[in-house]
């Protein structure tokens, strides 16, 4: 692992949420990239993000008891833009649903000792 892949998972060591941000057109980009795919540009820099978005996307993968149950697999929208593959945890996989607000939290697969830390979302609490 080198690049922007590494720098991501280095924030994510830290606690810290940060996603690259493209200095030519201001957009948020996610997956960690070398140019910004709106722009060509290679002036990307990573920024922290609040890390609440919206569920644009889900489904429940279904799996035996014996190995973890159910779990959610979506597509989150951030609220600076960009989409990202994850899971809801918190709640059933079958209330998961489109339009969902979800907060972002850094967890660590304890199974795994290989695994680095990874983003999964939350339902974001009543505002």
């Amino acid at each position: 692992m080198n690049g922007a892949d590494q720098i991501y998972r280095e924030h994510l060591e830290r606690g810290v949420f940060a996603i690259q941000h493209c200095g030519g057109c201001g957009g948020f980009v996610f997956y960690p990239r070398y140019l910004c795919p709106a722009c060509g540009s290679s002036d990307l820099a990573f920024e922290e993000v609040c890390g609440k978005g919206t569920v644009y996307a889900a489904t429940v993968a279904r799996r035996r008891p014996d190995r973890g149950g159910d779990y959610s697999i979506c597509i989150v929208q951030l609220d600076e833009g960009p989409r990202m593959t994850s899971r809801i945890d918190g709640i059933p996989p079958e209330e998961v649903h489109i339009g969902m607000a979800v907060q972002s939290v850094i967890t660590k697969d304890d199974g795994d000792e290989e695994a680095g830390p990874y983003i999964v979302f939350q339902p974001a609490g009543e505002s």
